[in-house]
């Protein structure tokens, strides 16, 4: 199964992201954010040591949760000038508490010497933003603002 696909857009970065599950269509929507950013091919086949950070993020429903930790990933990346190449989903939960829905995952990165940048995304826009379920696949359309 592909992972993702980049979609045309007049002046931005549109992809949509697949998955078997919601866990899986994150994670291959936060690789095609950090694609458009880092080199991560060239990260992750460096023999430098792994290191992660914990996401943590919590919405009312399951667009707006996408969207805060594609957010979140992108402010660490930016923020700690952070070499990242891949997110693990560790769970996505629903609570009692309204229904609100809860992510944790963690964020794989490796303290490279040399620049792995590409392109600078300024951030990850809520317009147009869909999580569906269709035919038993999950999809993620997401748009970047670069």
């Amino acid at each position: 199964m592909k992972r993702f696909r980049y979609v045309p857009h007049t002046a931005d970065v549109a992809f949509v992201a697949y998955g078997r599950n919601a866990e899986e269509a994150v994670e291959n929507a936060a690789l095609a954010t950090l694609n458009v950013m880092l080199d991560i091919k060239k990260i992750s086949r460096s023999d430098v040591t792994t290191h992660h950070i914990s996401i943590r993020e919590k919405a009312n429903d399951l667009n707006s949760l996408v969207w805060y930790t594609l957010q979140h990933i992108l402010s660490k990346v930016d923020e700690r000038k952070l070499n990242a190449y891949a997110f693990n989903v560790l769970s996505i939960s629903t609570s009692g508490k309204k229904g609100q829905m809860r992510l944790e995952g963690k964020l794989e990165f490796k303290d490279l010497k040399e620049d792995a940048s590409l392109l600078e995304v300024k951030a990850v826009t809520p317009h147009d933003l869909r999580v569906e379920k269709k035919r038993g696949l999950w999809y993620i359309r997401v748009l970047l603002d670069v």
